[in-house]
């Protein structure tokens, strides 16, 4: 199975998160109106009733047993100023271990994504002295990988971390280190990818927390082949695609907790029509395994179990390749009839619009939602926006404006919770 199926886009630097046509970070750029900024979000708003059921439409279909957790499990995230001037950039710190020490450092600036998997992190932004080991190719090689997202690509060795957010800890667990020099130079298909992401500058941040619905960031199809584009084995002659065990693949955190590891629940608050300077909310861990993370009446919609897709119905058409995704500082759809600037949907008046979000399995929600001028919002000095929305070709992406004012539950592939296996979205 590959997962390289989700976009994930940052305007003007467009990434891609969920590695599949893309690969993890979206963007959007800096002071000028038309290259807004990364995704961005963060603050917990009035959380559904803990005790009313799922609703029908996501009854449960499959195991539901869920193993109770006691162990903190809420991580802050935030959307606010950048020093790239991105907006709707969703963020949170994170601390990487050497494997089984106190041996660590917390690195600020990692935007928070549904749609790609596994920790990926500048080495530029590590101290040399936390010395993460590799993940070894055979014969003194060392395992690189090309994860490649909507407008570029980051490029780097394999190395194991133990992960911690909040109170959990994801030990032993394969992560990237963006630019590192253990690995030779980027592979020639590698660096035919787009824009390269190898800097703070460039990648909007110091890293990216991949969070999305699936447990490894290739997984089986990278296991069983040596495909381009994914991992490559490198020594002094060069690096060469290679396969890797799903094991020693990039992995998404959260699935290698010991409990509080079926999914996650991205909260939120609503913002203005106008935007709001910086917003807080949380992210968290479990689905079903405490009081804090259960699904209550959210709306449960499987979605594709090899690339996460769900449907979108908006405007007479069908788009069945959609997601949610916190890694996209806009929602990306296709308009005939909306005003655009640049890549950005810039009607004369905010337009209130109405789609329906569709399982594979038949459950349905309507969304509405609103897009404004983007050159009025991108002209303020404001960093999070719930109507910034950006053109898109036969897909829709539900990026961060989607999650501001909703607690949005992603379930990871083959974990038990309460409405059965993920992988699916609920809110």
């Amino acid at each position: 199975m590959t997962t390289r199926a989700l976009l994930r886009r940052f305007v003007l630097l467009a990434l891609c998160t969920l590695p599949a046509a893309c690969g993890g970070g979206g963007g959007g750029d800096s002071a000028s109106p038309a290259a807004a900024s990364a995704p961005a979000s963060a603050s917990a708003p009035a959380p559904a009733s803990a005790a009313a059921p799922a609703s029908e439409a996501s009854a449960p279909l499959a195991d539901t047993s869920v193993p109770q957790s006691s162990t903190p499990n809420v991580q802050t995230i935030r959307v606010a100023s950048t020093p790239t001037n991105t907006r709707n950039m969703l963020q949170t710190s994170v601390t990487i271990c050497v494997p089984g020490t106190n041996t660590c450092q917390t690195i600020d600036n990692i935007q928070v994504d549904t749609g790609s998997h596994g920790l990926r992190i500048l080495a530029a932004a590590l101290s040399p002295s936390l010395a993460l080991p590799l993940v070894s190719s055979g014969g003194g090689g060392v395992i690189a990988e090309c994860a490649v997202f909507g407008s570029g690509y980051t490029w780097g060795a394999v190395r194991q971390a133990d992960v911690r957010l909040a109170g959990q800890v994801a030990p032993s667990t394969s992560v990237q280190l963006i630019a590192d020099t253990a690995a030779p130079g980027t592979a020639q298909d590698c660096s035919q990818s787009g824009l390269p992401m190898l800097t703070a500058s460039a990648l909007r941040g110091n890293g990216i927390l991949g969070v999305g619905p699936f447990t490894a960031d290739c997984g089986a199809s990278c296991a069983n082949s040596a495909m381009p584009r994914w991992y490559y084995g490198c020594n002094s002659g060069g690096c060469a695609a290679s396969a890797l065990p799903v094991a020693q693949q990039v992995t998404n955190p959260v699935a290698n907790f010991a409990g509080d590891n079926n999914g996650v629940l991205i909260e939120l608050p609503d913002v203005p029509d106008s935007g709001a300077s910086s917003v807080t909310g949380t992210m968290t861990f479990g689905i079903g395994s405490q009081s804090n993370n259960l699904l209550g009446a959210a709306t449960v919609l499987k979605s594709n179990s090899v690339n996460g897709y769900v449907t979108t119905d908006f405007g007479g058409s069908q788009y069945g390749s959609s997601f949610i995704d916190s890694g996209s500082n806009g929602v990306f759809f296709p308009s005939t009839t909306l005003a655009r600037c640049g890549v950005w949907y810039c009607p004369a008046t905010p337009q209130t619009l109405a789609a329906t979000i569709r399982s594979p399995s038949g459950a349905q929600s309507a969304v509405s939602f609103t897009v404004a001028q983007s050159t009025a919002l991108l002209g303020t000095a404001n960093f999070a926006f719930d109507n910034l929305a950006g053109t898109a070709s036969g897909y829709f992406d539900w990026g961060l404006p989607f999650f501001y004012g909703r607690r949005v539950f992603t379930a990871i592939q083959g974990r038990a919770t309460p409405a059965g296996l993920g992988p699916y979205y609920a809110f």
